[in-house]
C-alpha cells in the first residue's frame, strides 16, 4: 500500500513538473521585471521603398498655385441606376531606382526616405512656385503586412498609420492559438535592393522590445510556427488527443516507478 501511494505521489509531481513547464512556454515578456526602463530609443518611422504607392497632397494660401500639384483620378461608382464619377488623388508609384514623376518638378527621388524626408523635400522644390511656404503631406497607402501560420485569423492587413509592431500585427490577426510556438516566429523580409531575410523571434524575451526587427516594414511577412502538440494532434481531435496523451504518461510513469520500487 506504501508503494502505492509513492507511485501516485511521485506520477502527480512529475505531472505537476510538466504543467509547470509547459506554461513557462506561454507568456509573453517573461523577463519584463529586468528590462532598463530608462533606455530610450529613437523613433519608429517607415522609410520609402521601391513598388511603394503614395499619395502627395500640397496646400497653400494660393489655392490655384497648388491645383497643378494635386491631380486626381476618376472612378466610377454605380449606385442604383445612376452612375457617378468621384474623383480621388493620384497615386504615385515608386519605381525600383527609388523615383516617382511627380508634376512640374519631374523625376523625385524619395526612395530610402521617411515620410517627414519626402514632404521636407518637395516642400523645398515648390517654394519657388508659392509665394508663402505650401504644406505637403505624404502618405504610404500601400502599407500592408501579412501574418501566417498558428494565429486566429491569417491575413494580409492594411496599416493605415504606417507604423505596427510585432504585437500589435499579432493582435490584428487575433493572437497565436495555442498551437503557436511563442518562441518560434519568423520574420520574412524584403529590403528595398531585392535581398531576403527571415529573423527568428521569440516572443517570450521581454527584450524584443529593443530589437530592430520589433517595428515591421511595408509588406513585412510574420510566420508563426506551429508547437508539438500541433504535430501530435494533426490527425485527431485537440481535446481526445490531450486525454490520450496525459492517460498515456500517467500510465508509463505509474509503471515505471512501480518497477523501480517494487
Amino acid at each position: 500500500m506504501r508503494k502505492k501511494s509513492k507511485i501516485l505521489f511521485f506520477a502527480a509531481a512529475i505531472l505537476l513538473t510538466a504543467s509547470c513547464t509547459s506554461y513557462k512556454q506561454v507568456p509573453y515578456l517573461q523577463n519584463s521585471r529586468m528590462l532598463d526602463t530608462t533606455v530610450v530609443s529613437k523613433l519608429y518611422d517607415a522609410k520609402i521603398q521601391p513598388k511603394d504607392m503614395l499619395t502627395i497632397t500640397v496646400s497653400s494660401e494660393d489655392m490655384e498655385a497648388a491645383i497643378p500639384f494635386n491631380l486626381t483620378v476618376g472612378t466610377v461608382q454605380t449606385a442604383a441606376r445612376y452612375v457617378t464619377s468621384q474623383p480621388t488623388l493620384q497615386t504615385y508609384l515608386v519605381d525600383n531606382a527609388g523615383f516617382i514623376d511627380f508634376p512640374t518638378l519631374g523625376l523625385l527621388h524619395v526612395g530610402g526616405m521617411t515620410k517627414t524626408e519626402a514632404e521636407t523635400m518637395i516642400k523645398d522644390k515648390l517654394r519657388k512656385n508659392f509665394k508663402s511656404d505650401p504644406i505637403v503631406n505624404v502618405r504610404i497607402v500601400s502599407y500592408k503586412i501579412s501574418v501566417l501560420g498558428e494565429v486566429l485569423r491569417p491575413n494580409s492587413y492594411n496599416i493605415s498609420n504606417e507604423k505596427v509592431n510585432v504585437f500589435e500585427a499579432l493582435a490584428l490577426a487575433g493572437d497565436l492559438t495555442i498551437y503557436g510556438k511563442r518562441d518560434g516566429i519568423k520574420l520574412i523580409r524584403e529590403n528595398a535592393d531585392g535581398t531576403k531575410k527571415i529573423v527568428p523571434l521569440n516572443l517570450n524575451d521581454a527584450n524584443i522590445v529593443y530589437s530592430p526587427y520589433y517595428y515591421l516594414q511595408q509588406n513585412d511577412v510574420l510566420y508563426v510556427e506551429p508547437n508539438k502538440a500541433k504535430a501530435r494532434n494533426s490527425d485527431i481531435g485537440s481535446t481526445t488527443s490531450l486525454w490520450f496523451s496525459a492517460t498515456s504518461i500517467m500510465i508509463s510513469v505509474a509503471n515505471l516507478l512501480f518497477n523501480i520500487l517494487r
